[in-house]
């Protein structure tokens, strides 16, 4: 039977990649210069330094136009609080989503459900296989989810006849 994988994942090395521009370009822009403004990477964990709530606003713009020019949709990023830290200086936790959550793969099985296409969807872990009879099903499933869902960074991936 036709399957496709539905997954929510960022590409690790771009993001690696663009924490890194990042950082180099906050190294040579004159309104950071003598401040401790940076931003650095463990896993799926970011977290933004910076010396003022203004600063670290702007930290988090040059991060995220990083993202965007390499192709890594901001809507993975979950922005913690703002943490006061010694001093005047002022840290955010930034989060890189991974996998679709429990509560969202049901919302995108009800809507697959919904829609009347003869598909199957079946949660497996954080990602969601869809199988049916014909690939134009398939198809138009995709389509539809596209259209749909919005609020997630979407893909589609192991296409199988």
């Amino acid at each position: 039977m036709p399957s496709f994988d539905v997954i929510s994942e960022a590409n690790q090395v771009e993001v690696k990649n663009a924490v890194d521009q990042a950082n180099k370009e906050i190294g040579t822009r004159f309104d950071f210069k003598g401040s401790d403004a940076r931003v650095e990477q463990k896993e799926l964990e970011l977290t933004a330094y910076a010396d003022s709530d203004f600063q670290l606003g702007q930290v988090r713009d040059v991060l995220t136009g990083k993202m965007a020019k390499r192709n890594v949709d901001v809507r993975f990023l979950d922005i913690g609080k703002i943490e006061k830290i010694s001093g005047d200086k002022v840290k955010q936790v930034i989060r890189v989503k991974k996998g679709i959550e429990t509560e969202d793969a049901k919302k995108i099985q009800r809507l697959i459900r919904d829609s009347k296409i003869k598909v199957q969807a079946s949660i497996q872990g954080d990602s969601l296989r869809v199988t049916g009879a014909k690939r134009d099903d398939l198809q138009a499933t995709i389509a539809m989810l596209k259209k749909d869902v919005t609020d997630l960074p979407l893909e589609f991936n192991n296409f199988r006849d």
